[in-house]
């Protein structure tokens, strides 16, 4: 069996996703979309960029991250409805988006939940990373790394990752030693929330790994505040670095996090207890890509097989 995923390019974390999958999986992965028995779309929104007649000779899996309802319009679902013409099996990371596709389409769909990477995400000396990030010793930093405004506009919230929720947790809960950590592209909604308040901040846009997993080590919490999700990405990689972690019941949050550090944000407020950061600890391992990766493999085959 041999697999293609096709390649995004956007410097975003689907480029890793595919990046991880053909370091891990040397024996099964091909460049060559020709050579292929398994065409993976893991970038959807790019499945036009593939040659039609390539579809036709291939089984195809499409994943699908997350979908937002209020943003699912007709054009939207008449795009799907081509696609999943060519579709023989769908991934999703979740039971919030396989309930949505299991109403638009009758193809199979896997629900197996994103991995994490253990030589990326695992434990680093919290003033070490402060150090070389140059950020203070005393303060309590709050962490959010990811987009949350509008590309149309630049200003408009990214509703969807909660942004305006995240602002009124950190302005709840903010002392005069709070400092909000960010990190990722459009910041522009939550930077100006942040000056509004007077609440200092620091923001890294364009980050290396290497950079990232110093600002996860540097928090004393990281805020998942999204209303819709995949995963995100930050449940394992805060959970693997020991990084105490809430979030809103949203993507995989409830597969990954310890329940204490599940809340409603709006109404809510919790500080997870060393207790709570170990048990995330301890659930996230078992999405270690080595071990994680063989509910994959398993799809590909049946999708292969045909059963």
């Amino acid at each position: 069996m041999k697999v293609f995923l096709n390649n995004p390019k956007e410097n975003w974390i689907v480029d890793r996703i595919r990046k991880e999958w053909y370091e891990n999986n040397p024996d099964i992965v091909t460049e060559s979309m020709a050579d292929c028995d398994v065409l993976w779309v893991v970038a959807p929104w790019q499945w036009t960029h593939i040659p039609f007649n390539i579809y036709s000779d291939k089984k195809v899996v499409c994943t699908i991250h997350h979908i937002v309802p209020e943003k699912f319009d007709e054009n939207n679902l008449n795009e799907f409805k081509i696609r999943d013409q060519f579709v023989d099996a769908y991934h999703v990371p979740n039971k919030y988006t396989e309930n949505f596709v299991s109403q638009i389409t009758d193809k199979p769909i896997y629900r197996i939940s994103y991995w994490y990477n253990p030589e990326l995400w695992n434990p680093m000396d919290k003033l070490l990373a402060r150090e070389d990030l140059g950020l203070p010793a005393g303060k309590k930093i709050i962490g959010s790394f990811q987009r949350d405004t509008e590309g149309s506009d630049l200003i408009s919230p990214k509703l969807e990752k909660g942004p305006d929720l995240f602002c009124d947790y950190v302005e709840k809960i903010k002392t005069d030693d709070t400092l909000v950590l960010l990190g990722g592209w459009r910041r522009q909604y939550v930077i100006s929330r942040l000056r509004s308040a007077g609440i200092p901040y620091r923001y890294y846009e364009k980050s290396s790994i290497a950079n990232i997993r110093k600002m996860y080590a540097a928090c004393d919490l990281y805020v998942v505040s999204s209303r819709q999700e995949g995963g995100p990405q930050a449940l394992f990689e805060a959970s693997a670095m020991n990084v105490p972690i809430i979030s809103t019941k949203v993507g995989l949050a409830e597969d990954v996090l310890n329940e204490n550090c599940i809340i409603d944000i709006e109404k809510e407020v919790y500080d997870p207890t060393d207790v709570d950061v170990e048990d995330n600890f301890n659930r996230v391992r078992k999405y270690d890509i080595l071990v994680h990766k063989e509910k994959y493999l398993n799809m590909l085959r049946e999708v292969v097989n045909g059963t």
